[in-house]
């Protein structure tokens, strides 16, 4: 491509160049731009960019809180962010119930540092262990978790991440969580 068409091909109708940045044999948009906001190169995904989604449940599978993060941040550093968005549990007289009484939770949470902090708000915790075999028997109340995930993940437009601005995407995280709290009232009712 000369330099003719490349100057055409970047200008704007303002009269500036656009960032286009050459790429072998064509031209991409912003090529130095960093990564969407709220996502990273996945560990898992030979570094693809993207995002994950961490989720706090009651016994029964209805969605407490529900955060996003790049793909490269550690599990155990959104374990405070969501016990604090957990909102007040009205019921009965008195002051709403503001923390859970136990918090259960896979292999990624486990940090002394984190442990130490919940037994401080006064939260049990159940939380496996990192180098210890399987067997801890937390599968049995582990598996509310990963249905309560399936029921997020089956909404496809939460599944991959399309949308390159992360309010959006945490507005259809809220908006899944509604249609789940609804279907689970709409069924035991």
């Amino acid at each position: 491509m000369d330099t003719a068409a490349r100057g055409a091909a970047g200008r704007v109708a303002r009269g500036r160049q656009a960032r286009l940045g050459p790429l072998r044999d064509r031209l991409l948009a912003c090529p130095r731009r960093p990564a969407w906001p709220k996502s990273g190169p996945s560990p898992v995904d030979r570094a693809r960019p993207g995002s994950k989604h961490h989720f706090l449940t009651e016994g029964g599978g209805i969605p407490l809180a529900a955060t996003l993060t790049g793909g490269n941040r550690h599990d155990v550093t959104q374990l405070e962010p969501l016990l604090d968005a957990v909102p007040d549990v009205r019921g009965r007289r008195g002051r709403p119930r503001r923390r859970p009484g136990a918090v259960y939770g896979d292999r990624a949470y486990d940090h002394d540092k984190y442990r130490r902090r919940l037994r401080a708000k006064g939260i049990a915790t159940q939380i496996a262990r990192r180098g210890e075999p399987h067997g801890s028997g937390l599968g049995k109340v582990r598996w509310v978790v990963e249905r309560t995930i399936a029921w997020y993940h089956g909404m496809k437009r939460l599944r991959i991440r399309w949308e390159r601005r992360d309010d959006i995407h945490e507005a259809f995280l809220g908006l899944a969580t509604c249609i789940i709290c609804y279907r689970h009232v709409q069924r035991f009712c």
